[in-house]
């Protein structure tokens, strides 16, 4: 069986009606378990006080924030090169949910920077670049709303896609080029020196896995609703024809 088969939007809906709901499910295990742990039983940090438990929020939302981008980039490089239309829906529906997360990301980080920095904000290079990915996200769905044409407006923001691809790389790897930035380094790391402490490190896993859960979730509900409404959009084209 082939992966393609699901761009079919017939497979893909019967798919992902069976597959939405468990992963609902399990992210809402996920975060329940992941936020009641990380913001009830897990200590004070011995510099940072209650303040880092906003990790909890900040960290998930901001790998989300990125990598949702980065998604994006994947399924428009298949419609690029595929023509598959869910594929592009798929990506206008990750948008709005890329916002969000960013929107989350920021905020949060704004709200751990203030005691920590002495200020809600600082241009440095990983929150200028995040800032700049929060405006291409905006960007991406007014180019989305602005052509009425679905495959023109497919083809564009394809475009952007790429485009904004830069600096969502440039997001996470901002520190590792900047060393002079206020912003910490990676709170998860392939080196255990560099990782949070085991007892916070543990629900934040939690956390990260109930965020990622949430927007397979909320990908395949909203990329269904998309294709409702191409569908509704040819039908009602058609009985205008006739």
């Amino acid at each position: 069986m082939s992966l393609w088969e699901y761009a079919n939007p017939v497979k893909f809906m019967a798919l992902s009606g069976r597959v939405l709901p468990v992963v609902a499910v399990l992210s809402g295990l996920c975060l329940v378990v992941g936020l009641v742990w990380g913001f009830f039983f897990t200590p004070d940090d011995f510099r940072q006080g209650s303040t880092v438990k906003i990790i909890y929020l900040h960290v998930p939302a901001a790998l989300m924030a990125i990598n949702v981008w980065l998604m994006m980039l994947v399924t428009s490089l298949v419609w690029i090169i595929r023509r598959h239309h869910v594929s592009a829906l798929a990506a206008k529906a990750a948008a709005p949910i890329g916002v969000v997360m960013t929107l989350i990301a920021l905020i949060t980080g704004a709200i751990w920077g203030q005691p920590m920095w002495g200020t809600w904000w600082a241009w440095d290079p990983r929150l200028t670049s995040f800032l700049i990915l929060f405006l291409f996200y905006l960007g991406y769905i007014a180019l989305w709303a602005a052509i009425e044409d679905n495959d023109s407006a497919a083809d564009l923001t394809s475009i952007l896609c790429l485009v904004g691809s830069v600096f969502a790389l440039l997001s996470r790897y901002a520190v590792n080029f900047w060393n002079q930035g206020l912003h910490q380094g990676a709170s998860l790391s392939l080196d255990k020196e560099k990782n949070v402490a085991d007892v916070f490190y543990q629900p934040l896993l939690f956390c990260i896995a109930g965020f990622v859960l949430l927007f397979i979730a909320l990908l395949l509900l909203r990329t269904r609703t998309e294709i409702r409404v191409r569908r509704t959009k040819s039908l009602l084209a058609r009985e205008r024809m006739a």
